[in-house]
């Protein structure tokens, strides 16, 4: 790291001055230059708002005391993204002070912006060679031709940070007359053109959301798309699930921002709220363009992987709470910051050394045809493909199996189920001709022998499966240096703790079952150390019509009942979830025994009580027995509660029931759901944007969701 955006808040800094004194202490005697944060987005501290001229005296007299605190900081961002936060408190009403209406924007923008000028100044008093890095997210409007004056006017409106800053707004563009309409204060306008602060930097935040397309033709959109400005009725979308030659991307943002003010430019936020892979392929996709502008003549100066340690809540846009976590370079979930794959690229890149990781063989979905949802405006351009490396899945009819393939299929990741003809795992040399034939990037064991009941009187066969065939597996794997995944169970323990248990815990299974997958771990570890072995509980999931949930909704819905065990607590797994945690810690290149359940340990009654209650279903069809009374010839540990000291990734419990249920009773289609607030190529809704558009006859009243794919 060379420079690292750090806060040292206004709502903050007076009461914590000790921890800022610390952290910016070691940045310094880590070499690293700190870019100096004072407000990210909001109002500072209570009693403070974007609509009252408070606001830009009390950032001055904060940023002043930072700066005398700090003399030898350089760089500094007293406002991030006035615009962005304008338009979220004042025009859309998520943030405080919860306006709707233009002016109220424009007063809450103006205030941001004299209180970085003045800000700006008090700093330079102190450290005359202080440097104004200002960021804005710059993004994109594209419209069919009865809503290009929208367009027109978004396209302006998005430099409205840059130009009053600068001094180059124009009164009598499109936007000047928008002002003039809803009147707005022409004093405080014409204070920011006489006292201008140019960024030194020209900060571009770019995000997948950023650019939109406007469509007149509302008939082709769901409701919840559906916007307007006062005068026209129109649908508010990305743009990535329009246009059939995608989004113009990074690239094109950098060149604009370049041509109109001949300023240095740097991406200052590089962030993709979605899969471990697409996260890569985004960052890919802008460390590329960054590159090509420069080598065009373009002043970039950097690109700032953001963000370092991940984000709480911004898939609500911070507004119901910090409950969602995205990992960025860092995950925080960890007991320590754990890097993922972002961590290995991020130091290629800044390094000048070439990142290869197999996931990267593929396009991002941005660019891939399946992106397109609705009516498409011009051809779809599919992506050039190079040879992309596959992953290679085991057990192809099996449950995980076939949730591994579509959940791979629909992230874009090429892959290779097989059949027991083609890679018997009971024939090492099937093994050993089916890797060396296919050169896998890495192997996905989903085989095995499921039926815990049936293996107490058929021993041979579950551990010629559970433990024979993985220590094959593991063996031509580690011969040929090929990663593998394979799983174990909930099983391998004795239910006497009274914790659930961690990765650590030894194990005493009591069942043949249990037995096969500890004796599976201890062996695959010694033979590839490197290994990844998932120990996970209770599968139930969308595709599955066999699973315990599948049976209890079936049951209530048709009026019957069912008999669960109200005496073993068991953690329950959504197989999407866990699909695609996997995959996560695969493609970061995570090693050992990881434990990845559903967060919340219940009884079968209880489970299926909550199924119920998803469904909206009587519960009273849910008879609580002992677990001696269901005929099951396999001991049971009394609970084998899963939980974990490495990290705990997987989603609440109730949030996947609810999504199960959904799903179950959803109309069949080949969508791919959605994992934990992630937006796929096939799961429309849940990162889908809301409309926002705001224009000269009017203000929209919606808000685009930010920094989400």
């Amino acid at each position: 790291m060379r420079r690292l955006r750090y806060p040292v808040l206004w709502e903050r800094a007076d009461r914590n001055w000790k921890r800022t004194d610390e952290r910016l202490t070691r940045l310094r005697e880590l070499g690293v230059e700190p870019i100096v944060g004072l407000v990210h987005h909001g109002s500072g501290p209570l009693g403070t708002s974007l609509v009252d001229d408070t606001f830009t005296t009390g950032l001055a007299e904060h940023a002043a005391r930072v700066a005398e605190r700090y003399p030898w900081v350089r760089d500094w961002t007293p406002v991030n993204e006035p615009l962005t936060t304008a338009r979220f408190s004042a025009l859309y009403g998520h943030w405080y002070p919860h306006a709707r209406d233009d002016r109220s924007f424009v007063r809450a923008l103006v205030t941001q912006l004299r209180a970085t000028v003045l800000a700006m100044r008090a700093i330079r008093d102190v450290i005359p060679e202080a440097r104004l890095v200002q960021t804005e997210d710059i993004g994109k409007t594209w419209a069919t031709s009865e809503l290009q004056y929208q367009a027109d006017y978004e396209n302006e409106r998005r430099w409205l940070t840059y130009d009053l800053l600068c001094g180059t707004f124009d009164v009598d563009g499109v936007v000047g007359d928008w002002l003039r309409l809803i009147g707005a204060d022409d004093d405080n306008l014409d204070w920011l053109l006489e006292n201008p602060c140019a960024p030194d930097i020209l900060g571009v935040n770019h995000y997948l959301s950023g650019e939109r397309f406007l469509d007149h033709r509302l008939e082709a959109y769901p409701p919840e798309a559906w916007g307007g400005n006062g005068k026209d009725r129109y649908a508010d979308v990305l743009a990535a699930r329009v246009l059939g030659g995608g989004p113009v991307g990074p690239g094109a943002i950098l060149r604009d921002a370049w041509q109109r003010y001949g300023r240095t430019v740097a991406v200052t936020e590089a962030h993709n709220g979605c899969t471990r892979e697409e996260q890569l392929r985004w960052l890919r996709d802008v460390w590329s363009a960054a590159s090509a502008a420069r080598a065009e003549g373009v002043d970039v100066c950097a690109v700032t992987v953001w963000s370092l340690l991940g984000t709480y809540g911004w898939d609500e846009l911070v507004a119901k709470g910090l409950d969602s976590y995205e990992p960025g370079v860092f995950d925080l979930r960890s007991p320590s910051p754990r890097p993922t794959a972002l961590a290995a690229m991020t130091r290629a890149l800044a390094t000048g050394e070439e990142f290869c990781h197999p996931s990267l063989d593929g396009p991002g979905w941005w660019q891939r045809p399946e992106r397109i949802w609705y009516r498409p405006v011009g051809d779809v351009a599919s992506p050039r493909r190079r040879s992309e490396r596959r992953l290679l899945i085991t057990g192809a009819t099996g449950t995980l199996g076939r949730a591994f393939t579509r959940i791979c299929a629909d992230r874009g990741l090429a892959c290779r189920a097989t059949f027991r003809d083609e890679l018997d795992l009971a024939d090492e040399e099937s093994v050993l001709d089916a890797l060396s034939c296919l050169r896998p990037w890495a192997v996905v064991n989903t085989a095995g022998y499921v039926r815990v009941d049936d293996a107490e009187h058929d021993a041979h066969a579950c551990y010629a499966a559970n433990r024979d065939g993985a220590v094959a597996l593991a063996r031509i794997c580690a011969s040929l240096r090929i990663p593998l995944v394979t799983f174990s169970s909930d099983l391998v323990f004795d239910g006497e703790a009274v914790e659930p248990y961690v990765e650590s815990d030894p194990v005493r299974p009591l069942s043949v079952y249990g037995m096969s997958k500890a004796e599976a771990e201890q062996a695959v570890l010694a033979l590839q150390p490197e290994a990844l072995i998932v120990r996970t509980s209770a599968f139930f999931g969308p595709w599955d019509v066999h699973n315990f949930a599948a049976t209890v909704l079936r049951s209530l819905e048709a009026g019957g009942s069912v008999d669960a065990a109200c005496d073993v607590v068991i953690s329950p797994t959504y197989i999407p979830d866990l699909v695609h945690v996997t995959l996560d810690l695969l493609i970061d290149g995570e090693r050992g025994i990881w434990h990845l359940a559903n967060d919340g340990a219940v009884t079968w009654a209880e489970f299926a009580r909550r199924i119920a209650e998803a469904a909206e279903l009587a519960t009273d069809g849910v008879r609580a027995v002992a677990s001696s009374a269901l005929g099951w010839d396999a001991p049971r540990p009394r609970s084998s509660a899963l939980g974990s000291e490495r990290a705990w990734l997987m989603p609440r419990l109730d949030e996947a029931i609810a999504r199960y249920v959904a799903c179950a009773r959803a109309p069949r289609t080949d969508h791919v759901f959605a994992f934990a607030g992630y937006e796929t190529a096939a799961s429309p809704g849940r990162g889908s944007s809301t409309p926002d558009s705001s224009g000269p006859t009017g203000s929209g009243r919606g808000g685009r969701r930010y920094s989400h794919s």
